[in-house]
This record gives C-alpha cells, structure tokens and sequence, in this order.
C-alpha cells in the first residue's frame, strides 16, 4: 500500500522514513509552540558499556509579545552598513634560490675519447665537392688592413703631438729660460762696470768665456731692445745671449767684430734681423765707450748707391767699400745682406768673404757682422748682415745716463 505525499510536498524516500516520526502535516496546519520532541535514540553500540543520558537543557518558557506604548521613545532607525570590501589577496612569495627547481647539467662528452660514427667516404666525398668555397681567407686581409691603418694613424697623431710639443718647448719655454740668463750676465755686467773708479779708464777686452763684456742695441728693433754680448759662441753661451766669435776683432778695433745669436727660441736676440735696411744702425756699448755702426748696401744697390743713398743723412759716412779695381778691392764682395752655408765661415774673416786679402793696418775699416740661422725653425743656411763703423762717443762720467742720439731713430 503505498501513500501520496500531499500536494507541493516532496515525497522522502523510504529509506530516510523514520518508523517513529509521525508524519508530516500537511500544508497550511499550525505548528505547536514548544521544544521539539526529543528524539527517541537508540540502543547502545555493542561493546561499548552504556553512559550516562546526555544532558539536557530545560525548554524556556515563551516571552510574551509587548505591545507599543504611546509614552515609548520613537523607534530609532538603524544605519546602513556599507559593506566593507574585501582585502586584496596576498601576492604569492617570490621563491627563493633553494625552493628553484634543480637544472639538469648536461652531459660534458670528450671529443677524443667518443666514438662518432663516421659517415662512409663516398658520402664525404660528394659533400666535399658540392660545398661553395670558402671566403674565410677574404677576412683577415681586410681586418689587417683595418688594423694597419689605425696603427698609421695613432701614430701620426702621436708624432703631431710631440712635434707641437717640442715647438711650444723651443718658442716659448727656453725664451723664458734665457731670458733669466740675461739678466743675470747684464746685472753681473754692470757691477763689473761700476767697480772701474777711474775716470780714465780705458776699454780692455780681456773677458774669459762666456763672460759679458757690451751691450748692442738695434734701435729700429725698439727701445727696450738690448743684450748683453758674451766671449763665446757655443751653444751653453748662445742659450744666455749673443756670442762673440772669437778670434775677431773687438768693438771698435779695425777688422771685423763678429756677433752670432739665435732667431727662434732661446731668447731668439736675431729673430727680426732680415727686417734691417742699409743705414739703420747698430749701436755697441762697452764700459767707456759708445760704437756706432750702419749696415751696408744690399747687392742690388751698389751699382747706384752714390745716387739713391747718398743724400739720405744716415748714409753719409755709409759707403759701398769698393774701389776702381775690377773685382771692387778687398772689400768687393762685402755687402750689407747676404745668405751663406753653414760651411761658409769666410764672411766672419777680416776682409769678410776673403780670407787671405791682404789689406794694410791703415786701410782696413772696422765692421760689425751679425749671423744668425735661416730661415726661421732651421739651420739649413745662415743670414749675415755686414755694417761699417760711423761714430764713436766716449762716455762722459758726470752723465752717466746720457745716450747717443743714434739711439733715438726708427
């Protein structure tokens, strides 16, 4: 016999049916107020003693309903809650170096030890012969070059260098170094001077090597321009001044006072020596005496000297030296510029450019050679100026300061 569950009531099953559950009402029937029944158990596990019942809480009694008061408080309302929103999910952890996964290290095989399976000959040799040719032999020219070039050019950069360095060296340092030099032999000049307390005293040239003993002066050079000369002219001496060639005559004495001094660096006294014209002079001061020289003509201008230069007041006792002989006389090849060898130590001589002229004492002029290197930066050839000498003044001691007029001119 089986039995319909009501309508809108879902059947349970059999095997969920309790024997001692009545069943369930149907729908729309009041439930009883109360605790629920309890539940009737059943009987002890076998092999487990029997314990105590459980306890069990006494049913509460129902609360009464009260109904609202008109003296009751308004009913407050009860705020919304926002709900909150949930926290972020924690980001996972980095995993450390130990936590890794272990990497497989693979197998090393000795190439000289493993047997490899080679290929048959055949099969090699038509390899071989279908493979393109090589262009590795292409490669290494090009880089050689690429490193052949680089090296050139380093070392060309290199050698610019040191060239500009040695030129700043030669130009601008040993100036400075020479010029302390010059100082120093000019002061220890003019003490030499002022220890000479006889108002008589007379010029001696009696110096030892690489001691001053007079002043030269180029007024068209400028005011400040003077040197003290030195008896000397090895390179230690010339680094100091200009040097006196020794063997020749002295300031003033007849023959040939020659003067050597460098053009660029070492304080480069003949740097601008190519700049004098004929007639501009060359003043040479010694310890009681002023010496006054004047270049002589150029090459080009002994043939008309009488009648371009003559009139000029500064050419007046400035000649050309020569006489009616055919070759001009001893002093036919002297003229006032000229460039020479190095080898060429024939224009220092007495007569310049003749050594062996045989000139009477009387009849010997007093001339003044400066040599110098040319062109500027080389020593391939060396510049000579010759002068002759026009005046003498002697120093008066109650004016010390007083200078010759020549001193003045531009």
């Amino acid at each position: 016999m089986s039995s319909n569950p009501p309508p809108g009531q879902r059947p349970v099953p059999r095997y969920q049916r309790d024997p001692g559950q009545p069943p369930t009402p149907p729908p729309g029937t009041p439930i009883p107020q109360g605790p629920p029944p309890a539940r009737p158990q059943g009987p002890p596990p076998v092999g487990r003693p029997p314990g105590p019942p459980p306890r069990q809480n006494p049913p509460r009694p129902p609360q009464p309903v009260r109904a609202p008061q008109p003296d009751d408080p308004p009913t407050q309302p009860i705020p919304r809650v926002r709900a909150t929103p949930p926290p972020p999910p924690p980001r996972p952890a980095r995993p450390r170096p130990d936590d890794l996964p272990t990497q497989h290290i693979p197998r090393v095989v000795d190439e000289e030890t493993a047997e490899v399976e080679q290929p048959p000959e055949d099969v090699i040799a038509a390899a071989e012969a279908d493979e393109p040719p090589a262009k590795a032999s292409e490669d290494p020219p090009k880089e050689t070059g690429r490193v052949v070039v680089r090296s050139i050019g380093e070392l060309l950069i290199t050698a610019g260098l040191v060239v500009l360095l040695f030129v700043f060296y030669e130009v601008y340092v040993t100036d400075w170094l020479s010029a302390g030099k010059q100082s120093d032999a000019t002061v220890a000049l003019d003490d030499r001077w002022k220890g000479q307390e006889d108002p008589q005293r007379k010029t001696q040239f009696q110096v030892g090597d690489g001691e001053g003993f007079a002043k030269i002066r180029i007024p068209k050079f400028g005011s400040d321009y003077v040197y003290t000369v030195l008896e000397g002219t090895t390179d230690k001496i010339l680094e100091v001044g200009p040097g006196h060639y020794k063997n020749t005559a002295f300031p003033g004495q007849p023959g040939n006072f020659a003067v050597a001094g460098h053009r660029v660096g070492k304080g480069a006294p003949f740097n601008d020596l190519d700049l004098l014209d004929p007639c501009d002079a060359i003043v040479v001061e010694t310890s009681d005496s002023w010496f006054v020289y004047r270049m002589l003509p150029k090459s080009s201008q002994v043939k008309d000297w009488d009648k371009t230069k003559a009139a000029d007041p500064k050419c007046q006792r400035v000649g050309t030296l020569r006489t009616n002989a055919a070759d001009g006389g001893g002093y036919g090849k002297t003229v006032g510029q000229e460039i020479v060898l190095p080898s060429q130590s024939a224009v220092i001589a007495a007569v310049p450019n003749r050594p062996d002229a045989q000139v009477p004492a009387g009849q010997q002029a007093s001339l003044i050679t400066l040599t110098t290197c040319h062109p500027r930066f080389s020593a391939r050839q060396r510049l000579i100026v010759h002068g002759v000498l026009t005046h003498q003044y002697k120093k008066d001691s109650a004016k010390p300061g007083e200078l010759p007029a020549e001193l003045q001119e531009s």
